[in-house]
């Protein structure tokens, strides 16, 4: 007799690993030749945005916190975006490409840089990516920003912290917060391939999954994923949207037709893109 060994929800390990693994989901993507085009747009809104950014923006005491801040619209809507790479790898300086997305619609942007397992735990992730807002807010008229007027993305590992922004107080409220490919329920990374570096427990599993937890944030939330992300993206979705309409207002949810992990980021540098437009909630 042939039994499936199986370790979450109807998954094997092997499926389970798929599920997680975005690279190997999408057959004949070429990985290093997407950075490279990501990389090209990279440079290319450094040299665009030069006289508007401000560069390594220190908002902690960790070497880690720092953010770039691109400012077009003095006073007016600032948005906070936190990166992906599964907490434990990638930075801030991967994603300028982001200011040829939000920039010509009105928005400053700031790019927030944290700390990554397993260097820190991730308690002290989220606090830092909590402390960037707050920092914001609290440094708001010498950087010609709006403190009332702040919105949060993320993408990935970057959706989850949008979602965990979510839960908590700011001296403002956020005004919108979109997750874009979210994990909102950690339990599934405790148990897959990602877990040999991230060594979650059952403490964080517990503290920090977004669909365990109550949110604050009751003004407009958008949870986007792509279409073609895979039936785990979807119900980590579907799961945060039901948990949370017992606290608030249910989430709004969107499958974007024909995207995928890669092609939902990369779009975000498009300005007039539906996934930007959506981000920005124009």
């Amino acid at each position: 007799m042939n039994l499936k060994k199986i370790v979450f929800g109807n998954y094997t390990q092997e499926e389970l690993d798929y599920e997680y693994d975005n690279v190997k989901k999408f057959k004949d993507f070429d990985f290093a030749a997407y950075l490279e085009q990501l990389a090209e747009k990279n440079k290319s809104a450094l040299k665009k945005y030069e006289q508007v950014l401000h560069k390594n923006l220190k908002f902690g005491a960790h070497e880690d916190e720092t953010l770039d801040l691109f400012v077009v619209n003095p006073n007016g809507p600032t948005h906070v975006f936190f990166h992906g790479g599964y907490w434990r790898m990638l930075h801030k300086d991967d994603f300028p490409y982001l200011a040829h997305g939000f920039l010509p619609n009105g928005h400053n942007l700031a790019v927030v840089n944290y700390s990554l397992i397993p260097k820190v735990r991730m308690a002290e992730l989220v606090n830092q990516c909590r402390a960037s807002i707050q920092w914001l807010m609290d440094n708001a008229g010498g950087l010609s920003l709006d403190p009332a007027q702040i919105s949060v993305s993320g993408h990935s590992a970057g959706g989850h912290l949008a979602a965990m922004m979510c839960t908590y107080e700011f001296s403002y409220p956020l005004t919108t917060v979109c997750a874009l490919s979210g994990i909102f329920d950690l339990s599934p990374i405790q148990k897959c391939f990602l877990n040999e570096v991230l060594d979650l427990s059952n403490q964080e599993v517990e503290e920090f999954s977004p669909v365990l937890r109550e949110p604050i944030h009751k003004g407009p939330l958008l949870l986007l994923t792509g279409e073609k992300e895979g039936p785990e993206y979807a119900r980590q979705v579907n799961d945060l949207a039901t948990a949370w309409s017992n606290y608030r207002e249910t989430p709004k949810t969107m499958f974007a037709k024909e995207h995928d992990h890669f092609t939902l980021r990369a779009d975000l540098g498009v300005p007039s893109s539906e996934i930007t437009r959506h981000t920005l909630f124009l």
